[in-house]
């Protein structure tokens, strides 16, 4: 299952590791993402939803 928010389509970027002595490798940033019950289209569903989309209301969340 891929880590991508479903509602903004936010999913992991790449950046560097950098160590105190300076050795760098690759790494991954990955998204908050929270499993939610969703309102969506009258009905309840859940969704892998990111931080920011929750925060911002762009999901209404299920009673």
């Amino acid at each position: 299952m891929a880590r991508r928010c479903e509602i903004c389509g936010k999913g992991p970027v790449v950046g560097r590791k950098v160590s105190h002595a300076h050795n760098v490798s690759a790494r991954r940033f990955e998204p908050n993402l929270q499993t939610v019950r969703a309102i969506v289209n009258g009905g309840h569903r859940r969704l892998r939803v990111c931080t920011r989309c929750l925060r911002s209301g762009k999901v209404t969340k299920a009673a």
